[in-house]
């Protein structure tokens, strides 16, 4: 049975020698050094205690994860759920709380015994229904996420105020999502080391079939390591959604791949048999610091995408070489004191030497801060939809004409990583911040954080709630959607059938931009609803979804798409159809959008001027920052453009 510590070859003991071993056998440790010296040399906002409080923070959901994974992938298993069991447990505690009316603590163990049922599942289905791990957990992971979609109705839920305190910090200045952190990995790391299962998990990663016999009833051992992967699992979807002070059916999509990837860093072979809590926690804060660098040197969204992927493959190449120069994996119980008192002065001498290498970057960094441009920040919900990119634009534009240093980040539809980019422009001291918020009561927590630096926050397209913003720049997007009903409406004389492609579920534009159709649709009692299907704002769905509609409803006359890109979808799958026998309304007012409207195959679009948006924003946060009076609310008209007027209009 193989244990998490590694041995290496007997070897020339020389100075130079002993410190290639020690960096090859410390891979992930290594890696975390040198991102740690080169993020305090390039950044001179870097090496600060709040700042390395927020890498905490953002460190702590990955992290809680991982260690629920980590006993999966010690055993030569994969679990792919963990992100939707997160955001059903969230779900679950904060509906039975507040809907429901259950009492906070048995709220919040029905969200743990949810998250440990989940977890079961996966297991039963492993061991006696005979799937494989990646089938079983990602069927899990489907069934997750639309079960909390399902709760929720698509609508983020507002959290318990007494469970909202673990997003909270003690003293003013510990964040307790870091002790819940430090204390999962405490508990992994005796469940590992300590335990009989934590021996199994070991001996089932390292021959499973030599575990059987032996003795080890390795089905059922099978199911107590997927429980404990639910429950870390339902414990990291609690500390999210306190951060976020609401349960979003959406949170956590795509963190099973970094809970997965923080486990890897860390040492651990998919092949089963390695991995520890040590590990894994330097894994998740090589994610954290490197994600934070990256915000702060204010590198493209987009490109750090791909930095990321490289340092992910470099970190676990690190480990194949140490593999390689001689490290072998000893049986259990024959790792003695002499390894685990080396492992401890190898990270007290990695302690020291990081200290005072970025003590000595620090310096470089003092009194060399100057410059009189104002720096301001700009958090986007998503640049992967036009609307948005047109936002940046227009900002990007006026920052420019007036001498700014604009930073841009992309929340990629996240609200957890819009909180941690919000955290950290707050703690870059900006002159102010613009937010475009995945959810209004997410970035409520931030933005008070960042109310408290007295750094002014200017909200954009949508407000935030609970929170003081200098300003909201915005058009009206339920009037937007009574505009619309009313185009399509009238276009069709009054009656007819129309179908409805809504976007993705939990966000408020969807949800605004719905009610707002559904309203004006009152006055036209002859047009009928026949069809809502959500198609996530993406061209790609929206052609999927109409097509399939256009098989149970083939005679529509009308559709209603909550955005341009949707709405152009839905004309690929109408071909002819479009903008003869069936009519499209659309909103955003793209550029492609617009190009539809006037080849008329795109009826109208509800255009909001979004470069506008974008310039007005940019005006308004330096206004802010120069303490000058800002007005509260700046409305910029949405318009309904056809093929009659779309040639005199500018975005």
């Amino acid at each position: 049975m193989a244990t998490d510590t590694l041995k290496s070859k007997p070897g020339a003991q020389g100075a130079p020698g002993g410190v290639r071993r020690l960096l090859l056998e410390n891979g992930a440790l290594t890696a975390l050094i040198v991102l740690v010296v080169a993020m305090s040399a390039l950044s001179g906002d870097f090496l600060t205690a709040d700042n390395l409080l927020n890498v905490g923070v953002q460190a702590a959901v990955t992290a809680i994860l991982a260690f629920g994974v980590t006993f999966v992938i010690v055993s030569a298993g994969i679990d792919l759920s963990v992100g939707s069991v997160a955001a059903l447990s969230a779900t679950v505690l904060a509906w039975s709380a507040t809907e429901a009316g259950i009492p906070v603590a048995l709220a919040v163990l029905l969200a743990v015994a949810t998250g440990i049922a989940c977890g079961l599942v996966n297991g039963f289905l492993i061991s006696y229904g005979k799937l494989p791990p990646f089938i079983a957990t990602l069927a899990m992971l489907s069934v997750g996420r639309g079960l909390s979609l399902v709760i929720s109705q698509g609508s983020p839920i507002a959290f318990p105020d007494s469970v909202s305190h673990l997003g909270d910090t003690l003293g003013g200045w510990l964040p307790v999502p870091v002790l819940v952190m430090i204390v999962m990995g405490l508990i992994t790391a005796f469940v590992l080391g300590r335990t009989y299962i934590g021996r199994s998990m070991y001996a089932i990663g390292g021959n499973e079939e030599a575990a059987r016999l032996s003795g080890l009833r390795v089905k059922r051992q099978k199911l107590a390591i997927y429980a404990f992967s639910g429950l870390f699992a339902a414990a990291a979807g609690i500390v999210l959604a306190s951060r976020l002070s609401s349960a979003q059916p959406q949170a956590a999509q795509g963190y099973e791949l970094d809970a997965i990837a923080a486990v890897v860093i860390g040492g651990a072979s998919l092949a089963g048999g390695t991995g520890k809590a040590s590990g894994t926690l330097i894994g998740a804060l090589i994610l954290a610091v490197l994600r934070n660098g990256l915000n702060l040197l204010s590198v493209s969204a987009f490109w750090q995408q791909v930095v990321i992927g490289v340092v992910i493959a470099l970190a676990v190449l690190l480990d194949t070489l140490r593999r390689k120069a001689g490290a072998t994996t000893p049986a259990a119980g024959t790792s003695g004191g002499g390894n685990r008192g080396r492992q401890a002065l190898t990270y007290v001498i990695a302690a020291v030497v990081a200290v005072a290498v970025v003590g000595a970057t620090s310096l470089l960094h003092n009194g060399s801060s100057g410059g009189t441009s104002k720096k301001v920040g700009l958090s986007l919900s998503t640049l992967n939809n036009p609307f948005f990119v047109q936002i940046r634009d227009g900002a990007e534009e006026q920052a420019k004409k007036m001498g700014m240093d604009l930073t841009v980040t992309d929340a990629q539809n996240d609200a957890s990583q819009q909180a941690n980019q919000l955290q950290n422009f707050t703690s870059e001291g900006l002159s102010s911040i613009i937010v475009n918020p995945v959810d209004s009561d997410a970035a409520g927590p931030s933005v008070r954080s960042a109310n408290k630096d007295d750094i002014p926050v200017i909200a954009v397209d949508r407000g935030v709630n609970d929170a003081e913003t200098a300003a909201l720049v915005a058009s009206d997007n339920v009037e937007g959607g009574r505009l619309g009903a009313r185009a399509l409406a009238e276009k069709l004389g009054g009656k007819g059938t129309i179908a409805i492609l809504q976007g993705q579920a939990g966000t408020s534009a969807s949800r605004e931009r719905g009610a707002g159709f559904a309203a004006g649709l009152k006055e036209y009692p002859g047009i009928k609803v026949v069809a809502k299907q959500p198609a996530d704002f993406d061209r790609t769905k929206g052609l999927d979804v109409m097509t399939n509609l256009l098989q149970a409803h083939p005679d529509i006359q009308g559709v209603f798409a909550e955005n341009d890109e949707m709405a152009l979808g839905a004309i690929k799958a109408l071909g002819s159809k479009a903008g003869k026998s069936v009519q499209v309304v659309g909103f955003d007012g793209t550029p492609d959008g617009l190009k539809a409207v006037g080849a008329g195959t795109l009826y109208a679009s509800v255009a909001q001027q979004p470069k506008e948006l974008g310039r007005i924003a940019v005006r308004n946060a330096l206004k802010a920052a120069e303490d000058e009076k800002v007005e509260r609310t700046v409305k910029v008209p949405v318009k309904v453009v056809t093929k009659e007027n779309v040639a005199g209009f500018e975005g």
